[in-house]
């Protein structure tokens, strides 16, 4: 079985991140869950703060691994030899911005697949970007 990576900047690991990787654990023998730093972005959570509740979350799925990282989200999968890419999507446009990353992806290593899972319909409407929102309003 191979060894996936579930990257993304995960400010917060949503309800709608946790159900993508709760349905894809089981495909893999292992799944890394990879939290992205980009120094260009200002973040809500550490990168720790983000890391610890992503393990408090996923906590009974014995078979994930939860890692930070900078750069390229392609030689991430070289060091930790990670045979796919896991993308959760809610929408058309999500589909077409992930389509093109999995383009650019494959053109720099073909080996590495990318697996776009669409997200359950009781998360679609849930984002980062929403979540940071109502924490900053405290709703």
């Amino acid at each position: 079985m191979a060894i996936a990576l579930f990257p993304g900047s995960f400010d917060p690991f949503t309800a709608g991140h946790e159900a993508i990787a709760r349905r894809v654990a089981p495909l893999f023998e292992r799944l890394i869950v990879a939290v992205g730093v980009n120094s260009e972005k200002h973040y809500m959570f550490s990168v720790s703060e983000r890391e610890a509740r992503i393990r408090r979350m996923l906590a009974d799925l014995p078979q994930v691994e939860v890692t930070s990282y900078d750069g390229m989200t392609i030689d991430l999968c070289h060091r930790l030899g990670a045979q796919c890419i896991v993308r959760g999507i809610r929408t058309a446009a999500d589909f077409e911005y992930e389509q093109l990353v999995a383009s650019v992806n494959r053109r720099q290593d073909p080996s590495i697949e990318t697996l776009l899972v669409m997200a359950d319909a009781d998360h679609r409407l849930i984002s980062s970007t929403l979540e940071r929102e109502k924490i900053a309003h405290n709703s």
